[in-house]
């Protein structure tokens, strides 16, 4: 197994980690082969059919009752492992019995609302079977149009949207978690623009404004203020100074995030545009986030200027939403892809290489602004999903495309403006035929991008694939050390259209896995994601999301936290402060508890107070492993193996979210503090 990268090292050159692939009959151009097997036999040559997984040697005499389960289930799994070979091979297992026929599977469309056309056309691509007015029995895939809650799912099922994230990507939600990042990695997350929350950071806002314009006279800027709740673009404006009148005027009544605008962007033809790319978070344990190749480029329906007190209100020209310019007198539907007022991104892609642009790097760029705003939103999602679907309870596996709006500046660097929960996926726009008469028309351009996500998507969640994940999983450890690493670069020729020689089974799939491919350059983000996991462990309650008084002093005395310079009385008073003010600020007056956010600002204080040596991010890495070394979520138990959760529990997950790491040799030596040596030498 290779050490992991430095983390210090350029975006531009991220090494991969080694993963299995998971290509899906119907979209695959060859046979998929097992990660570490042999090579295809030749034409007319007989396949040797013996099983590659000798069986274990039997255990020394006198183990303790842990270690023989462990070894026993290990046994087991190499049993289930040759049966699947001898399976895949054509022959008949032991009772001579043939391969099944492979079911059908079925999607229920009936709440998929806008995406309904493009999910037809895939379902027929795949031959799978639609029930668009919903079905009695279970379905295997429930496709909602808005959230999780739009209709009942079967506990075996899976449905396309995960419980709160239309909460967690609104404006002032998203802030607050990439706030969060930027305090602990300033450097990493300057992709987002520098924001306020109104009305409670007002006052901040105005102070810092006047402050900025006092040190630098010629530092003229413009802020765009985006309501809440809005969406397509409604609500948007323009202001210039902290004393606009409108922004006034909507302080308290309409809460809204206010930003630094950009005002220098990259322009095609004069005219401003911005990305639409479509990300997939398919799991969440382990994380695993897919992005697409390719997709849409709107463009505003005026010639750009900087702004001005004459043009602040050219929606037009300032703002690319598809549902503002589309009513614009210029705006062009065009039947190709690379003109009109919306094109692919990758018509976009070629015409800046062919300038003399770096795509590549651009590319990198994009690549890594997903993974690090995803990590962003990671931790609070998991305590929202163990709120509707406890852990170790049946629930439906949740999986969603999420709509990345991002803009590039002049020098080809990535900004990101919002992520979206559920992109309109809708495959035909409006034409009027006669005056006040619409109907709806095919949009090729949507159409090719939108069902081939679709489709990619439903390939990777398809079930057949998830039952042998197991199996996938205990054959990528041996086939990881022999895979040879790659920079992001040199794949970066498959997002441009020549696929890589390493990914020409993916050649006819628009999704591309970013992590955990790239996750060792990442990494050390995930300390947030640590902090959720205790979260979520002193919650006490099953299903709640907010610590209550109980809970947080379980916390300090189980970690250890409490002692002569940090008194329980102080513990309550620290409670009461940030639990109040935050119920305030989140509008929960007659609620009580801790939030999440909240139980961050206690994580920060506690670290500041015990280690006193700046930056806040060291601070808090101490306080982590110091919390860890206390109180370690994963325990020994004499029931087995059931508490580690690394590749030797039953759950077999690749990574070990569990212990907080994702490296199979640091959970081996986890191994060796519970096991004798004798024991331990099985695993090594």
């Amino acid at each position: 197994m290779s050490q992991p990268a430095a983390v210090g090292g350029s975006e531009a050159e991220l090494e991969p980690e080694p993963q299995p692939s998971s290509v899906h009959p119907a979209v695959a151009n060859e046979e998929q082969k097992w990660p570490g097997s042999a090579s295809a036999p030749a034409s007319g040559a007989k396949e040797k059919t013996t099983s590659t997984v000798p069986p274990l040697p039997p255990p020394p005499p006198g183990l303790p009752l842990a270690a023989r389960r462990a070894l026993a289930s290990l046994s087991e799994e190499a049993s289930k492992l040759r049966r699947f070979r001898r399976s895949e091979e054509g022959k008949p297992g032991r009772h001579g019995r043939q391969k099944k026929t492979k079911r059908v599977v079925t999607v229920d469309t009936s709440k998929a609302k806008t995406s309904s056309e493009a999910l037809k056309i895939c379902i027929q691509q795949l031959k799978w079977k639609e029930f668009p007015t919903g079905r009695r029995h279970l379905c295997d895939i429930y496709w909602h149009g808005s959230s999780f809650h739009d209709g009942e799912v079967s506990s075996s099922g899976q449905v396309n949207k995960y419980p709160g994230m239309t909460e967690l990507v609104r404006k002032i939600n998203f802030s607050r978690a990439v706030r969060t990042m930027q305090e602990l990695f300033p450097e990493e997350y300057k992709f987002y623009p520098r924001s306020w929350i109104l009305p409670e950071e007002y006052q901040t806002f105005a102070d810092q404004v006047r402050v900025s314009k006092e040190n630098d006279s010629s530092w003229k800027p413009t802020f765009i203020v985006k309501p809440d709740g809005g969406s397509q673009g409604d609500g948007i404006y323009l202001i210039k100074d902290s004393n606009d009148v409108r922004m006034l005027a909507n302080l308290h009544s309409k809460p809204a995030v206010v930003q630094e605008y950009i005002s220098k962007p990259l322009l095609i033809d004069k005219l401003k545009f911005d990305i639409r790319l479509y990300v997939l978070l398919k799991s969440l344990d382990p994380l695993e986030i897919y992005i697409a190749k390719d997709g849409l480029s709107r463009f505003c329906t005026e010639p750009y200027q900087e702004p001005n007190s004459k043009n602040f209100h050219r929606v037009f020209m300032h703002l690319t939403n598809y549902s503002l310019n589309v009513h614009s007198g210029n705006f062009i539907h065009s039947d190709s892809v690379n003109t009109g007022s919306k094109r692919t991104f990758s018509s976009i892609v070629t015409k800046l290489s062919m300038r003399g642009y770096d795509v590549k790097k651009m590319w990198s760029d994009i690549i890594t602004l997903v993974i690090r705003a995803i990590i962003a939103l990671v931790p609070e999602l998991k305590v929202y999903h163990q709120t509707y679907i406890p852990p170790g309870k049946p629930g439906p596996t949740c999986f969603q495309i999420l709509g990345f709006d991002i803009l590039l500046m002049k020098n080809m660097k990535p900004v990101l403006l919002e992520v979206n929960a559920n992109p309109s996926m809708r495959i035909e726009h409006e034409q009027e035929i006669s005056p006040g008469l619409f109907e709806y028309v095919a949009s090729p351009v949507d159409e090719e991008i939108k069902v081939a996500i679709i489709r990619d998507t439903l390939c990777l969640v398809d079930p057949a694939l998830k039952k042998n994940n197991r199996h996938q999983s205990c054959l990528t450890d041996g086939a990881a050390d022999s895979d040879k690493e790659e920079t992001i670069e040199a794949e970066l020729h498959d997002m441009n259209g020549t696929p890589s020689s390493k990914e020409q089974n993916w050649s006819s799939l628009c999704l591309k896995q970013v992590f955990p491919k790239y996750s060792r350059q990442f990494s050390y983000l995930l300390i947030v994601d640590r902090i959720a996991l205790l979260f979520i462990r002193f919650l006490g309650i099953k299903g709640s999301m907010k610590l209550g008084p109980t809970g947080f002093r379980t916390f300090i005395r189980t970690c250890k936290l409490s002692n002569s310079n940090l008194s329980m009385a102080s513990v309550d008073i620290l409670y009461i402060d940030i639990a109040r003010r935050w119920n305030i600020i989140r509008g929960d007056r007659g609620e009580s508890g801790m939030c999440f956010q909240a139980f961050m600002e206690a994580i920060f204080h506690l670290a500041q107070r015990r280690y006193k040596t700046p930056p806040l991010r060291e601070q808090v890495e101490a306080l982590v492993n110091f919390l860890t070394d206390c109180s370690p979520t994963a325990s020994f138990s004499p029931n087995g193996w059931d508490n580690l959760g690394c590749r030797f529990c039953r759950n077999a997950n690749q990574s070990c979210s569990v212990i907080g790491l994702s490296d199979v040799r640091s959970q081996r030596l986890k191994l060796t503090q519970i096991l004798r040596p004798s024991v331990t030498s099985y695993f090594m």
